[in-house]
């Protein structure tokens, strides 16, 4: 078999035909394909990331609907300041349940707990005196009152002149909301 200038023709026409196809068809293509798969990888990564986001805002919502469940029961614990008298009165009992002496009461200026907060503070000073057991149950009873107080301070004195009795002296805050704030 002979090879002329006809079959060399042929020959490199017939190797040019895949060699332009893949420079002029296939190469493009997969350029394509490539840039296609990396814009898809992308918009996963971020609609991963949406995903996520959408997620923890669910979370947060959640969170704040539990905060606020939260604070309204802790509000609903908040007399307001018409229904202090009631407070002090019930405290006033629970010393003399106790076998205390009937407490002498001094009120102080009501005053924001913190800035900006939507309660206040009513300061009362208690002079109790008797028995140690007899004061022990009473801050027990005060800790299982269904209004919010806090015992700031306290004194606890010996008598001097009768043996097993004490006076205490202490500060007791009692929390409350103004009535337009109830």
């Amino acid at each position: 078999m002979k090879v002329g200038i006809r079959e060399g023709i042929l020959l490199a026409l017939l190797l040019a035909l895949p060699l332009s196809s893949y420079w002029l068809v296939f190469a493009p293509q997969n350029e394509g394909i490539e840039r296609a798969e990396s814009d898809l990888a992308e918009k996963r990564a971020m609609l991963d990331k949406l995903s996520a986001a959408t997620q923890h805002n669910e979370s947060i919502e959640a969170a704040n609907l539990e905060i606020a469940s939260a604070i309204e029961k802790i509000e609903s614990r908040l007399p307001s300041d018409k229904e202090i008298s009631l407070v002090v009165r019930q405290v006033s009992d629970l010393a003399v349940r106790s076998g205390l002496s009937q407490p002498g009461i001094a009120t102080g200026e009501p005053h924001a707990a913190t800035d900006g907060a939507a309660y206040m503070q009513q300061p009362l000073t208690l002079v109790l005196s008797g028995d140690f057991h007899g004061f022990y149950r009473f801050m027990l009873e005060l800790e299982q009152i269904p209004r919010i107080t806090r015992v700031p301070a306290f004194q606890l004195m010996r008598s001097r002149k009768d043996d097993g009795v004490m006076t205490a002296e202490l500060t007791l805050m009692i929390y409350f909301q103004k009535e337009g704030q109830a």
